[in-house]
C-alpha cells in the first residue's frame, strides 16, 4: 500500500533513467545519507569505528571495484589482495615523502598508480579468459606480495618489516595516527565511499558500462559490433584496480594503522573480496554494499553470540566462525545464486504489486 508507483509521475527521459526511479526510494536515500552523515558521527565510538563502520566501507570499495571487473566486464581476477598492497605501499611511501600533501590527493593517487599496475596485470586478459585469467591474476597475488617483502625501499628499510601511518589531518581534523577521532576516520571514509559510489554507478550506466556487459556476454559478438576489446578489457582492469587500490590505501592508513604485507594481504584478501561480490549480486552496485554488509558484520555477530552469551572458548568460537560464515555463504548462493541482491529485487518487485499475485 505504500510502495506505489501511482501518481509517480516522470516528465522526462532522464526523470525515468534516474537511478532511484521511486519518490519513496529516493526519500530512504537521502535519509539514509542524512543519518550518515548528520547523526552517525556524533554517537559512534572506538568500537563501532574500528570493528564494523570503517571495515564495511573500506571492503564496500574494494567489493565495488572487483564488482566493476568481473560482474560487469566479465574477467576474473584472484589478485585483490595484491592491488590493495599496492594501494597501501603507494600511500605510506606518499605520506612519509609529502607530507604536506593533502591525504584525500594521497589516497587518490594510490587509486592512479595501483590502476597502472593493474593495466600491466590485465594485458593477459587479452588473450586468455575464464580460469586461465584467474590463475594469472593469482600470480599478480603473489608476485606483488613477494615484491612489497624483498625490497627494502618500499618500507624504508625498516628493520620489522612493518609500516606504520602517520598522523595526517584533514580540514584541521586527524585522519590517521593514533590520536585521530573515530568520526573523522569515518566522515573520511565516509565521503570516499560516496563519491566512489556514484562513480561506479554512472560508469555502469553510460557507454562505458554497456561496452562491459557486451564484452561480458559475448565477446566475439562485441567485437562485430564496434566495441573495442583491448580498450575495454584495460580500461576496466584499470578502473577496478583503482578503486581496490584505493581501499587499500584506506585499509593501510585509516583502518589498520600499521600493517606487515604477507599478514595483511594474502591470499585470504582476494578470496574473501570475491566472495563478498558473489554474495552480495555480481553485476550490482548494491550487491557490492551488500556483500560487504554480509562478511563484515556476520563475524562480528556470531562472535559476540558465542563469546558474549554462550561463553564460547575463544579458538573454539574462532573455528565455529568459519564455518557458520561458510555455511551461510552455500545457504544464500543456493536459495539465490544471483546473490542476495536479486532476493531483494524480487522482494520490491512483489511489493509494488501486493496484495495482487504476479
Amino acid at each position: 500500500m505504500f510502495y506505489r508507483e501511482a501518481g509517480d509521475f516522470k516528465k522526462s527521459y532522464a526523470e525515468d533513467n534516474q537511478t532511484f526511479p521511486l519518490k519513496l526510494d529516493r526519500y530512504g536515500y537521502y535519509l539514509l545519507m542524512a543519518v550518515a552523515f548528520g547523526v552517525v558521527p556524533f554517537f559512534i565510538n572506538d568500537y563501532w569505528a574500528s570493528a564494523i563502520l570503517i571495515p564495511f566501507l573500506v571492503w564496500s570499495i574494494a567489493a565495488l571495484g572487483l564488482n566493476i571487473l568481473g560482474g560487469y566486464c566479465g574477467q576474473i581476477s584472484l589478485g585483490s589482495g595484491g592491488f590493495m598492497a599496492v594501494g597501501a605501499y603507494t600511500t605510506y611511501k606518499l605520506m612519509t615523502s609529502f607530507p604536506d600533501l593533502n591525504m584525500f590527493v594521497i589516497v587518490l593517487l594510490s587509486g592512479v598508480v595501483t590502476a597502472m599496475v593493474g593495466l600491466i596485470f590485465g594485458l593477459p586478459s587479452l588473450r586468455i579468459k575464464g580460469f586461465y585469467l584467474a590463475v594469472a591474476t593469482l600470480a599478480a597475488q603473489f608476485f606483488l606480495v613477494w615484491m612489497f617483502n624483498k625490497f627494502g625501499w618500499f618500507y624504508n628499510y625498516s628493520a620489522s618489516g612493518q609500516i606504520t601511518a602517520p598522523a595526517r589531518e584533514v580540514f584541521g581534523f586527524e585522519v590517521t595516527g593514533a590520536t585521530a577521532t573515530a568520526s573523522a576516520k569515518y566522515l573520511f571514509c565516509l565521503v570516499l565511499v560516496v563519491g566512489l559510489a556514484w562513480l561506479a554507478r554512472n560508469l555502469t550506466r553510460g557507454r562505458i558500462g554497456r561496452s562491459w556487459m557486451a564484452i561480458r556476454d559475448m565477446d566475439i559478438a562485441a567485437e562485430i559490433i564496434g566495441v573495442n576489446p583491448l580498450k575495454t578489457k584495460l580500461l576496466a582492469f584499470a578502473i577496478s584496480s583503482f578503486f581496490i587500490g584505493v581501499a587499500g590505501a584506506l585499509f593501510f592508513s585509516v583502518y589498520l594503522g600499521a600493517i606487515e604485507v604477507g599478514e595483511a594481504f594474502g591470499i585470504q584478501k582476494s578470496f574473501l573480496l570475491l566472495f563478498m561480490v558473489i554474495i552480495g549480486g555480481l553485476g550490482t552496485i548494491f550487491g557490492s554494499f551488500i556483500g560487504a554488509a554480509f562478511l563484515v558484520l556476520m563475524p562480528v555477530l556470531l562472535k559476540n553470540i558465542m563469546v558474549g552469551q554462550l561463553n564460547f572458548p575463544i579458538d573454539i568460537a574462532a573455528h565455529l566462525e568459519f564455518v557458520l560464515v561458510g555455511l551461510f555463504i552455500m545457504i544464500t548462493l543456493v536459495l539465490e545464486p544471483r546473490g542476495i541482491a536479486q532476493l531483494w529485487r524480487f522482494a520490491k518487485a512483489k511489493l509494488r504489486l501486493w496484495p495482487f499475485p504476479h
